[in-house]
């Protein structure tokens, strides 16, 4: 049988270093194919090159058997082939129903017609979007959900997904497997990167793993297990380092930070909690249930009510951050959930990145830069948290989605910060670099800061959290040990 896609030697280099290398790749009509490999693999640069974003330097792709050659992303859609990204493409300043048909209008548009589309659209997925609301109101999730919507409406014969669940709920993402399963039957073919193995083994067909931009094995998923495919895909084993079970907490230290009745609108109500030195307290949620928000107002993200919007005590005494500066200053840092909004300068380098968080921090100290100590701390950093690139002086922009987390995390890490807040530090990030940042979260609180880690995906936050706290509707209504928490005690109590 003709496959619909079909990759022949794919090559790109940027300055004549391979990002992919003699790739042969293939997809069948109706089938999902699973595409894994670490940051920097190679994953994000083959998949562009089949939605027309980037162009190979050699190699030949077919479609439907016959050679293809596209120079845009809008000449790949045209043939069919869709690509929801990791990082969200939509128009901010424009609503849900517009970045839904933009590109697709009529001669002549009713944006009441728009907006009935658009519902009935989003309705059909089962994503609880309002269409009339703006895209920069969103959160990542409902970001995500716009995106995957527009491909859908497309009519793509070939449907790329880059990280699709990263944002999305538990309950979320079993709606969005339905949906798979749905264009499946539909004849639609769908490429799945995922960082997370589960889904790659519970959804797909066939797994093709990638290793520093060569295809290192491709066969039917019947055949895998989560332990080959982690060793093909970094070389080495890792299911002991990985998810594996608490043993041990940290003692808790001074109290650094002490919330009481803190308040933020609708979203953060009546909440109090303590976070201590020494130790990496976990904060579980659903999304909605306010738990980013209020961390937002401990960092000087976001103001809280104010009027009886409560106290936030950091250091013994008590604060009202109405912008990061003064926070930062005084030694938090928020490593924020959405790199490519608010983590990262995407056109500067990774040394000048970097820099920032030092100029940030010593803003009224510094009245001049020095480019040699740019560098250095670039170069210091780059080695300290294996930041992986083409070329030393690369923009951000043109790394993979883990190493742009890295970065993020060492512009904030260069602040000597006290109390360090991770709001989903691993998400799109792949199983070697996790294991990495665990270890970097795991050395901050055994050196003595005060760690927060705000994830999604309860075994990370079972392993790392020597306390956790679970947050529902604008509240911590619940704290375990990490000893004692279990995954049915946690749902439990974020749900009920």
């Amino acid at each position: 049988m003709t496959p619909i896609l079909e990759l022949k030697g794919i090559t790109k280099k940027y300055g004549g270093v391979p990002a992919v290398e003699g790739v042969d790749f293939t997809l069948q009509k109706g089938e999902v194919h699973a595409l894994c490999g670490e940051n920097g693999a190679g994953k994000s640069t083959l998949t562009k090159i089949m939605a027309g974003v980037v162009e190979p330097t050699d190699g030949e792709m077919a479609l439907d058997g016959k050679n293809v050659q596209f120079r845009n992303p809008v000449e790949a859609q045209a043939e069919g082939i869709a690509m929801v990204f990791q990082e969200t493409s939509l128009v901010p300043t424009m609503t849900v129903g517009q970045n839904l048909y933009l590109g697709n209008e009529k001669l002549f548009n009713r944006l009441r017609a728009v907006y009935i589309a658009s519902q009935q659209l989003l309705q059909s997925l089962n994503f609880n979007v309002d269409p009339t609301k703006t895209v920069s109101e969103l959160g990542a999730a409902q970001k995500q959900m716009v995106e995957i919507a527009r491909a859908v409406l497309h009519k793509a014969r070939v449907i790329i997904f880059d990280e699709p669940t990263a944002t999305l709920t538990p309950e979320e993402k079993r709606y969005f497997f339905d949906l798979i399963r749905n264009l499946k039957k539909n004849g639609v073919s769908i490429i799945f990167i995922s960082h997370a193995l589960e889904e790659a083994l519970e959804i797909s067909d066939r797994i093709t793993i990638m290793r520093d931009g060569k295809l290192i094995i491709s066969d039917d998923t019947v055949n895998f297990n989560r332990e080959r495919i982690i060793r093909a895909m970094v070389g080495r084993d890792l299911s002991n380092t990985l998810y594996g079970k608490k043993e041990t907490v940290r003692p808790a230290g001074k109290r650094v930070l002490s919330v009481q009745n803190l308040r933020m609108g609708t979203m953060v109500r009546n909440t109090s909690f303590s976070v201590f030195a020494g130790q990496i307290t976990g904060v579980f949620g659903l999304i909605g249930s306010g738990r980013t928000e209020t961390f937002k107002v401990v960092a000087g993200v976001i103001k809280r009510d104010y009027t009886h919007g409560g106290k936030v005590i950091f250091n013994d005494h008590p604060v009202r951050y109405r912008v990061p500066a003064p926070a930062v200053a005084a030694g938090i840092a928020y490593i924020t959930e959405d790199r490519k909004v608010d983590g990262f300068f995407e056109t500067m380098s990774i040394s000048r990145n970097i820099y920032a968080g030092v100029l940030a921090k010593e803003r009224l100290e510094r009245l001049l830069t020095s480019s040699s100590e740019e560098k250095k701390i670039g170069h210091d950093w780059r080695q300290k948290l294996n930041i992986r690139s083409v070329t030393a002086e690369a923009s951000v922009i043109e790394l993979s989605g883990g190493n742009q987390q890295k970065v993020v995390i060492a512009k904030s890490l260069i602040q000597n910060p006290r109390l360090v807040i991770f709001d989903e530090p691993t998400r799109g990030v792949d199983v070697g670099a996790v294991a990495e940042i665990h270890e970097i979260i795991r050395r901050l609180a055994d050196e003595g800061l005060a760690v927060v880690v705000i994830s999604s995906y309860l075994p990370e936050v079972m392993l790392l959290s020597d306390r956790i706290l679970v947050s529902r509707q604008g509240r911590i209504v619940e704290e375990f040990n990490g000893l004692e928490a279990t995954e049915e005690k946690i749902m439990y109590a974020s749900i009920h």
